[in-house]
């Protein structure tokens, strides 16, 4: 799959607003911009910033709704291993001693798995497997955790696991239904992601419409009307296993830590989703990729819908250090946030 767009030299530019700026002795050093989009539940916005409406590739944070997916088609793990397939792990042994037990419990292995090889993704959890001797691996490639679940629910349902990342595959079929039915659109683009998976453009709304209906879904009772079934299921996992999702260090593992009734996720390229269990949810995509925006500008839209952020301080904003002392701070601006003009 092509992007439609690719090599596109009139490609139209989002409007992106100043999100998040890093200072230094009391000067703007560098400045992030982006858009974000709060919703209610089914997609209302409620606040905005940027422009939310704007097509762009949610990366990784669209592993929740694959999960989905596969559940929806009778993958049944324990609770650990489904938040692993939604995953973009570290690359610890416990992450990657999970997605084996992923393939084991279907009768597959490693080379079951289409996705692309890599070092683990974590500083700490590469840095072992390096002095370990370790090289790059498919196992360790922070998407394998989602690979072997996919894997796995081609046998399941008596797919071929072979070529399954093909976007005619039955699998990605139904993965391409599930997002649009979550999301309520249609892409405006489709591409392949880094691990090899397809990847659809979408909007900031309609991601966080997605997240608000999984969060939503797990603050249910099971079993009660509107809050069972694949949404929930994953959504549950996610939270009660936080580490799974993410790993030690990480920002988003804190966050759910942090606040256990919420759902988050990360993409590649600054993207952060969260879904709320009132099913409002927040949506952020920093338009220079830059990982360490993402967060702190979360952190503010959620505090602008009134959620209680005071435990998020070490993921909300860090110190810039001089010398090994604090002489600035990098955190998110006090950008406005409109409420929604558009339907």
């Amino acid at each position: 799959m092509h992007s439609a767009a690719a090599n596109n030299p009139h490609l139209p530019l989002p409007q992106h607003v100043p999100l998040a700026v890093a200072t230094r002795g009391g000067v703007a050093e560098s400045i992030h911009f982006g858009s974000v989009v709060a919703t209610g539940p089914g997609g209302n916005i409620l606040l905005q910033a940027g422009d939310p409406l704007a097509p762009f590739y949610p990366r990784s944070a669209l592993k929740p709704l694959q999960a989905v997916a596969m559940v929806r088609a009778g993958l049944d793990l324990p609770e650990d291993l489904l938040a692993l397939s939604a995953a973009s792990h570290s690359g610890a042994a416990i992450h990657r001693d999970g997605a084996r037990r992923i393939l084991e419990l279907h009768g597959l292995t490693p080379d079951d798995m289409e996705n692309s090889t890599d070092l683990p993704y974590g500083v700490a959890e590469r840095e072992d497997w390096l002095r370990q001797g370790g090289t790059a691996t498919a196992l360790t490639q922070n998407c394998s955790g989602k690979h072997a679940a996919m894997a796995a629910t081609c046998q399941i349902n008596g797919w071929p696991v072979a070529g399954y990342l093909h976007p005619e595959h039955p699998l990605q079929h139904l993965v391409a239904t599930t997002v649009q039915e979550l999301t309520g659109e249609m892409p405006a683009a489709s591409t392949t992601d880094g691990c090899g998976t397809p990847l659809f453009a979408l909007t900031l709304r309609g991601m966080a419409t997605a997240f608000g209906a999984i969060a939503q879904a797990a603050a249910g009772e099971p079993g009660e009307s509107g809050a069972s079934g694949a949404e929930a299921a994953v959504g549950r996992a996610m939270q009660r296993h936080p580490h799974m999702v993410a790993g030690e260090r990480r920002d988003v593992t804190a966050l759910m830590r942090q606040l256990p009734t919420v759902v988050a996720k990360d993409g590649f390229e600054g993207v952060q989703l969260v879904g709320l269990p009132d099913g409002r949810a927040v949506a952020v995509k920093i338009s220079d990729g830059g990982d360490r925006a993402r967060m702190p500008v979360a952190v503010r839209v959620m505090e602008a819908l009134g959620v209680d952020t005071s435990r998020l301080d070490d993921i909300a904003s860090s110190v810039v250090l001089g010398g090994g002392r604090p002489v600035g701070s990098f955190h998110a601006i006090a950008f406005p946030l409109t409420a929604a003009t558009i339907s």
